[in-house]
């Protein structure tokens, strides 16, 4: 098979994007030549046959006629070059080049893991043969053309270790800093504990993207200044996906508090990595509920309260708990069986 996949960024040291380094390398282990189309590209360490093409974002250009000529240009040159197209996360790209493909009776796929339904994602679900989503909850488009397949992880990256022997109990968060991921509850809960005595330290790691994201960073620092908490809770930045296994493996407890609506990657690479995961988001509800692990959204007295009962487990229920989050990972969401069924 000769594939051509269309995506946001090839940047093996991107702190958001970097994972899909790995997902053309495994794609690579199923494909005789693999084309990739990208908006922007960084560093990245590919083999051979595998070619990578940017639009021209890291040339700092904002051209949008640009991008789509060279966009045209490209799946023109080199149509002989692929069969089938895979598009992560961007429908747009299926309805700039749906019928051309169509015409050429090229089969198109969709990843698409997000609760927004836009008229762009319409129009590509009609232009499409298939959408491969994540969970039942991160399409959120009636469609037979829907295939739930889980996330991609690399279990071989994201391992448990187990030797968390802090002397701190650790909390991490990992995500972009946005108001949806509302840091607010974690930082609220977080006051409760220590106004309580309980000695702890929080990492939030990742960094804003857009003016409004810095706005909402500076708001939070003021927040936890202002709370006293601030030799407490450590605003760590942006760190590459690449990197970012060494954050989970300090860790005690991961918390989530994103309302995306869409099963966030980084709650399955915590679990992985045999991270305790508390979450509120809907889609992780029956990954964690068996275990009281959900809480309610921006309920910030019942996140404490169930950080509070975490910290308290004994050893081996801990252990207990890592080791059944990592099995469902493991068998539900690894980026090799993934692959495979893309």
């Amino acid at each position: 098979m000769k594939l051509l996949i269309i995506t946001q960024k090839v940047d093996i040291n991107d702190d958001i994007l970097g994972f899909f380094h790995n997902w053309i390398v495994e794609f690579v282990k199923h494909c005789e030549k693999i084309t990739v189309i990208c908006l922007e590209k960084g560093e990245y360490d590919l083999p051979d046959n595998v070619k990578v093409l940017s639009l021209g974002k890291e040339c700092k250009t904002k051209n949008k006629l640009l991008y789509s000529f060279n966009f045209y240009k490209y799946i023109w040159q080199e149509q002989k070059n692929y069969d089938k197209i895979f598009i992560h996360m961007n429908p747009i790209y299926a309805v700039l080049g749906g019928l051309f493909w169509r015409f050429q009776n090229k089969k198109i796929g969709l990843w698409y893991t997000h609760k927004s339904v836009n008229l762009t994602l319409k129009i590509a679900e009609k232009l499409v043969d298939v959408i491969f989503t994540a969970s039942k909850e991160s399409f959120r488009l009636k469609s037979e053309k829907i295939k739930v397949v889980g996330h991609g992880i690399d279990i071989d990256k994201f391992e448990n270790n187990k030797n968390k022997n802090n002397k701190i109990f650790k909390i991490i968060t990992v995500g972009r800093i946005s108001p949806i991921k509302d840091y607010e509850t974690l930082i609220n809960a977080i006051e409760i504990l220590v106004q309580n005595n309980i000695n702890l330290q929080v990492e939030i790691v990742g960094g804003p993207a857009t003016l409004e994201d810095e706005k909402y960073l500076e708001k939070l620092k003021k927040i936890v200044v202002e709370k006293k908490i601030d030799n407490i809770i450590n605003f760590v930045g942006s760190v590459p996906n690449k990197n970012i296994v060494q954050y989970y493996n300090n860790s005690d407890l991961f918390v989530n508090m994103s309302m995306t609506g869409s099963l966030d990657k980084v709650i399955l690479e915590a679990m992985a990595c045999g991270v305790i995961t508390l979450s509120c988001n809907d889609a992780s509800k029956d990954l964690l509920e068996e275990y009281n692990l959900f809480f309610k959204k921006g309920d910030y007295k019942e996140l404490s309260e169930k950080i509070k009962r975490i910290i308290n487990l004994s050893k081996d229920k801990k252990e207990n708990i890592q080791q059944n989050l990592r099995e469902i990972v493991v068998e539900n969401h690894s980026l090799e069986s993934l692959i495979k069924i893309l």
